[in-house]
């Protein structure tokens, strides 16, 4: 069994102690090459083209035919077309009528679309009573 005298350790051998941990000690500098390429000015990254499809419109076009919504395609002479879309592609939708023939409309011919529920619910009655 060992027997630990701690009288006898005066300041002198703590002095001791803590020159050998900083002998012990290394001082890491960074490489001032490594430091000078991180620093050089990169060259600007162009910026990301866009997505040629954010498949929004795939969405919407899946849920209303899921739903089977019926819709108003309002093509840009004016014209209304009333149903319910049954499918789409990239270029034209079909538009499934009742009690009218089934039309494939090219999506370069619609001006716009909207859901048959909506424009019931803005008509307000008119003055005349009609």
């Amino acid at each position: 069994m060992r027997r630990y005298d701690f009288d006898n350790q005066g300041p002198a051998q703590d002095e001791l102690r803590q020159g050998a941990d900083q002998v012990n000690r290394k001082l890491i500098r960074p490489n001032l090459s490594e430091l000078k390429d991180r620093l050089q000015p990169r060259q600007p990254r162009r910026k990301q083209v866009p997505p040629e499809s954010t498949n929004a419109e795939a969405f919407y076009y899946l849920k209303q035919m899921n739903s089977k919504t019926p819709m108003v395609v309002v093509l840009k002479d004016g014209e209304e077309l009333r149903g319910v879309i049954e499918w789409y592609d990239r270029n034209c939708i079909k538009v499934n009528r009742v009690g009218a023939p089934n039309l494939m409309v090219m999506k370069d011919c619609i001006k716009y679309m909207y859901k048959a529920e909506e424009q019931d619910e803005n008509r307000s009655p008119r003055s005349d009573g009609i």
